[in-house]
């Protein structure tokens, strides 16, 4: 029904008369970049999309489309390096015409602004070329202010000659206290601001289109996102979990290509060299010549890494705490076949000491809640999920390592399946309600496990933090109202609302494509095709359509699930989460649904809490942690660096050493040797000291809940 009925819409909207787009103002001294029919008819029904059954139920007006505009050269220019304080003057005249711009499928304003950033950018890129081979006294005390997000557009072309002149001494002063000599420095940075020109070249109307259209749905809610074709192949490829490549979420930050995750079972997790966190900076194909890879656009780099299975690729790598000026680790894997299928939910069982009593405790690690649908619906009876995989781990858990508890550890698992969130949970519970999901008409649909028992009715923890989103939060929101288990981590991330994936080719019937066909291409008159024959694709649409609660009416929604016992964050809250984004929905509440606990472990938590800070206080782990994540904290506020050579050197050897030494010292606590500068510290000598601590907390469970000992689990169906 739903598709029928916007396919009307969208019919509808296609043939009715719609004002001509303005002449696209035109920006000298650049190729300027249009859009075309096809991105205009997107842009349209993307509005009425919108407009028609996103949750908000929102109206584009003036406020939104000044709103879009802010974004929009937020997003070409975070830190004010390229336009002019009379550039954002110009552009004031489309402050409150896009959102009439973008309901005819105007798009002259946001790619004219484009242009005159690509102008701006090339300008400047021109200018650090010329300055490059500059003379620079690295003994000067000056200082370069890399975050002016929050400072007023530079008025002058002076000014902004400064700022950029200072920023290729940055990079300079950079490049030699790793120790390279000078003319190297020189030649390295020319090639590397050369290939960022060379990358401008490559920008099409697509990019531009994709941007655009990021700043409009981005303002409307964080996660309703436009795709354009190219991003929605690989959009629906990740969804499909596999690629051919080295196994490695790659993200871009600061103009550097960073690890996000090691993909279990690819080669970078299986060679042991590549961490999360550890920096890209060049790549090889086979044995050929390094690449400079910095300040690449992700994509661009991405496809220098990825490739054909079997073959090799060469990586220059600043590991993970390194300076950006250490000198590079090359290290060479060869591409396989990543079928992300294979990162599964896995198990391991490890034996804790507390009071002088052994504790097996079985955790089992959810990266995600995936499912093999398309199996599922072919009949294989084997298909791949992730409730499936664990009902096999907890079988083993049970009846083979005999453990006393179990541990869900749902750290930095951004959820997926809905369905599975549901089944996962009627492992742990008996049937009854899981989740609640409100939809664009306030009508409520409580979602149930409908499957009789339970796999472990045993002690039960889930360990989550701040990445923990969306599936991951229905689960541990259900697990805490049930009293099923305790929470153990950080706030977590607060995504409490539903997408779903329109493609809209779906929504055009065959007849209306080839009107479509012939908009973008005046000479086709009969095919559903391009010009280069492919077929005619307008790319995909993830819209929020509904928001869940959890079982006790509560929405995870901005505040996310919030542990009974805390840790400190590890991630900054005031950065990540869902409660940092202006667009979010707010938090609110629905009727508690029709769910009975299965015990009450409010009474255990202040025991809980307080042997856990009794620990704590007396704990180098803690302590480190504390002290780095102060640290980190500390970096994080910081918007200028010097660039006298003596002064850096001797900050950054200030931190090596510093961080060198607590390392050193929580491995003579643990019996392991001292590691030098420079070492890269084996992955299975890394104490994952959040899990140690948990599964004392979990040691603690299983004695306060041990029928014996006390009658604090009140309800049936508890820990027996």
């Amino acid at each position: 029904m739903l598709k029928r009925t916007l396919l009307v819409i969208f019919t509808a909207a296609v043939l009715a008369c719609q004002a001509s787009p303005k002449p696209q103002p035109q920006v000298k001294g650049v190729t300027n970049i249009v859009p075309d029919e096809r991105q205009a008819l997107v842009v349209r029904e993307v509005v009425g999309l919108i407009e028609n059954y996103n949750y908000k139920k929102i109206k584009l007006n003036d406020s939104i489309s000044s709103l879009i505009l802010d974004k929009y050269i937020k997003d070409l220019d975070p830190y004010r390096y390229y336009f002019l304080a009379s550039d954002i003057k110009d552009f004031e005249q489309f402050r409150y015409t896009l959102d009439d711009d973008f309901r005819n499928g105007d798009l002259s304003a946001p790619f004219y602004i484009f242009n005159v950033y690509l102008k701006r950018y090339n300008e400047w890129l021109n200018y650090t070329l010329e300055q490059v081979k500059g003379k620079y006294d690295f003994k000067e005390d000056d200082t370069y202010v890399f975050d002016r997000e929050k400072m007023p557009w530079e008025t002058t072309l002076a000014g902004l000659q400064d700022i950029w002149k200072k920023k290729v001494k940055y990079d300079l002063v950079n490049l030699k206290i790793a120790g390279t000599p000078q003319a190297k420095n020189i030649e390295t940075l020319t090639k590397r601001y050369e290939n960022l020109k060379s990358q401008t070249n490559k920008v099409n109307n697509q990019d531009v289109f994709q941007l655009i259209m990021d700043a409009f749905t981005e303002t409307i809610d964080p996660h309703t996102n436009y795709f354009n074709p190219t991003n929605a192949q690989q959009f629906n490829e990740d969804m499909a979990r596999s690629f051919e490549g080295i196994g490695a979420r790659l993200k871009l930050e600061n103009d550097i290509l960073k690890i996000d995750e090691v993909i279990p079972g690819g080669p970078a997790f299986k060679s042991k060299l590549l961490s999360a966190g550890d920096r890209i900076v060049g790549v090889a194909q086979g044995n050929g010549e390094f690449e400079d890879i910095i300040g690449w656009r992700i994509d661009n780099s991405v496809s220098k890494i990825k490739g054909p299975k079997g073959t090799k690729v060469r990586l220059k790598i600043i590991p993970a705490g390194r300076e950006l000026s250490s000198k590079p680790v090359i290290i060479e894997l060869m591409r396989e076949r990543i079928v992300m299928e294979d990162q599964s939910a896995k198990k391991t069982v490890k034996t804790v000491m507390s009071e002088g009593k052994p504790y097996k405790i079985g955790i089992i690690r959810v990266p995600a809640f995936y499912a093999d649908f398309k199996a599922a619906n072919a009949g294989d009876p084997n298909y791949k999920s992730t409730t499936r995989d664990v009902r096999l781990l907890i079988d083993t858990l049970k009846n083979k390592d005999k453990v006393d508890a179990i541990v869900m550890d749902l750290r930095a698992n951004g959820g997926g399946s809905l369905v599975e969130a549901i089944d996962l949970t009627g492992l742990f519970i008996d049937k009854g309600p899981v989740v609640q999901v409100k939809n664009t008409k306030n009508e409520i649909e409580v979602n149930e496990d409908t499957n009789p028992g339970v796999a472990w009715n045993g002690p039960l923890g889930v360990m989550v933090d701040r990445l923990s989103a969306s599936a991951s939060e229905i689960f541990a929101g259900a697990i805490q109202d049930y009293g099923r288990g305790v929470i153990m981590g950080t706030q977590t991330y607060g995504k409490g609302t539903v997408q779903s994936s329109i493609d809209l080719n779906r929504l055009v019937n065959p007849s209306l494509l080839q009107k479509i066909a012939a908009l973008v291409n005046k000479d086709v008159k009969t095919t559903m095709t391009a010009k280069d024959g492919s077929p005619i694709q307008l790319g995909q649409i993830n819209l929020t359509m509904a928001k869940f609660y959890r079982v006790n009416g509560s929405s995870t929604q901005h505040k996310g699930v919030m542990p009974d016992v805390q840790f400190p964050s590890l991630y900054p809250m005031n950065k990540i989460g869902e409660d940092t984004e202006p667009s979010a929905l707010p938090w609110d509440e629905v009727p508690k649904s029709n769910f009975v606990a299965v015990a009450d472990l409010t009474p255990l938590k202040p025991e809980l809490i307080k042997r856990h800070e009794e620990r704590m206080s007396k704990s180098l782990d803690y302590k480190t942690l504390e002290q780095d994540i102060a640290d980190m904290k500390k970096r994080d506020g910081e918007i200028s660096i010097t660039l006298n050579e003596n002064k850096l050197k001797a900050e950054r050897d200030s931190l090596e050493t510093k961080s060198l030494d607590r390392i050193n010292k929580l491995r003579a606590s643990k019996g392991l040797p001292p590691v030098k500068k420079g070492d890269k510290v084996k992955k299975e000598e890394n104490v994952d000291f959040i899990e140690d601590e948990s599964l004392q907390i979990m040691a603690d469970l299983i004695k306060l809940t041990d029928p014996k000992k006390t009658e604090l689990v009140t309800r049936p169906g508890g820990f027996n």
